[in-house]
């Protein structure tokens, strides 16, 4: 597998938290060096691990806002 990079520059907040301490976040995530995305996904407690996630630009967040 290869190796990425990624910074969190931006901690939104928490979707939900399941019985393990796996929380749902949304954050902004620099993934390589990148311009930062809207990211959703599981994080392990202490962010040693995460799940598969979706990554959002700016305009799809918005989108998706007025979606909702």
């Amino acid at each position: 597998m290869a190796d990425f990079k990624y910074e969190i520059v931006e901690e939104i907040g928490v979707l939900s938290e399941n019985a393990k301490g796996w929380r749902k976040e949304l954050n902004k995530i620099s993934w390589n060096g990148a311009e930062p995305k809207y990211d959703i996904r599981d994080w392990a407690p202490e962010r040693e691990k995460m799940g598969k996630g979706v990554t959002l630009t700016e305009e799809e967040a918005l989108k998706l806002k007025e979606l909702l």
